[in-house]
């Protein structure tokens, strides 16, 4: 079992300057990687107080790479319909060289209407988008003088530079969420899965799906690799850890839901039961995070519990830990970081381990 953070940054200028945000994350890297963790991961997301701190998780990864020696970097996500592959490619790459080589690559599909509407890309046809872009990028790394001619973009005889650190190419996860679909291509293309189960409503039988389709396309030569990023408090006590972090978690539920107001009316035939899903989730609460295992809230002991439950539901590969939800930072996190180091980790098997290899 491995390790990481897993950063989404929910603040605003009003309730935490971008200056402190990023001072504190960049400390919790610091952590993870004198701890032996083995992953930092940072998403993307545009114009809103719920992941708007973060437009580029790739210049964020190349400032972690300078401030830490072996802990791998993963993008999670970058939402690859809103960029060009050339462009993605070459920023990959890039930062790959600059890290010597530890960088992992997580798509996701995008789901927020109006960053759609605001870079001027059609929600319609997404997924297309989407799929064309992770195979261009994935050419563009592993081949030279690439030539394509897609409905989305076409070039010729493109060599995209620096090349990867890696070889053939940085590894390649895909974020799904709730379409049954996306779960079976994901194993299908042999890329590894990213999950955040929150609330009530995660499928177990989704990551089964994805590991069969995954034997199925790839045999017995390469293993599936899934990781679930869950928010994180370890104190003390369960008491102490339970007065800090509900209300850091329902803050962050109070964000997210604000972005999701959009989904009210919007309708989408590549997003289909995302219409009024905000609904449900409006009426999630710090509580309901706690109970349904998907935010991990206690002293050690009752953390090693709860990790252990819940691997017993979905046996990941990868535990990342959102330890910035709801504004959380300062000495609270920092402090709940090392606890978890020092007092989890040892509980579960946790020592660092080498890095897995690219599946396909």
């Amino acid at each position: 079992m491995r390790f990481g953070v897993s950063f989404l940054p929910d603040s605003a200028p009003d309730t935490k300057p971008a200056t402190e945000y990023f001072s504190d994350v960049l400390r919790m890297s610091r952590i993870a990687d004198e701890s032996g963790m083995h992953y930092v991961k940072m998403t993307e997301h545009y114009l809103h107080p719920y992941g708007g701190y973060c437009p580029s998780p790739l210049a964020f990864l190349s400032a972690v790479a300078a401030q830490t020696r072996s802990v791998r970097l993963m993008t999670g996500c970058v939402l690859p319909v809103f960029h060009h592959p050339i462009d993605l490619a070459s920023r990959i790459a890039m930062v790959d060289a600059i890290s010597d080589g530890r960088l992992e690559i997580g798509f996701a599909r995008a789901y927020l209407p109006y960053e759609f509407e605001a870079l001027g890309v059609p929600m319609d046809g997404s997924r297309a988008r989407f799929e064309a872009t992770v195979d261009a990028v994935g050419r563009l790394l592993t081949e030279e003088g690439v030539t394509l001619d897609t409905p989305f973009f076409s070039f010729r005889d493109a060599t995209v530079l620096p090349r990867p650190a890696q070889a053939p190419r940085p590894p390649f996860w895909i974020a799904a969420v709730r379409s049954p679909e996306s779960f079976v291509r994901i194993g299908e293309l042999g890329h590894g899965l990213l999950i955040t189960p929150s609330g009530t409503s995660f499928d177990d039988a989704l990551v089964g799906s994805y590991r069969e389709s995954f034997a199925r396309a790839h045999g017995a030569g390469a293993a599936p690799r899934v990781a679930a990023s869950l928010p994180l408090f370890v104190a003390e006590t369960d008491q102490e850890a339970r007065r800090v972090a509900d209300i850091h978690l329902d803050r962050y539920l109070k964000v997210w839901t604000s972005a999701l107001t959009r989904w009210d009316d919007t309708t989408s035939s590549d997003y289909q039961g995302y219409t009024g899903f905000n609904r449900i989730a409006r009426t999630l609460t710090a509580k309901d995070l706690r109970s349904s295992g998907t935010a991990f809230v206690g002293s050690p002991a009752h953390v090693a519990d709860q990790i252990g439950r819940f691997q017993e539901r979905l046996a990941a590969d990868v535990l990342l830990w959102q330890t910035d939800f709801g504004g959380l930072g300062g000495a609270e996190a920092f402090r709940s970081l090392e606890l978890f180091a020092s007092e989890v980790m040892p509980l579960l098997d946790g020592a660092p381990a080498e890095p897995a290899a690219a599946t396909v």
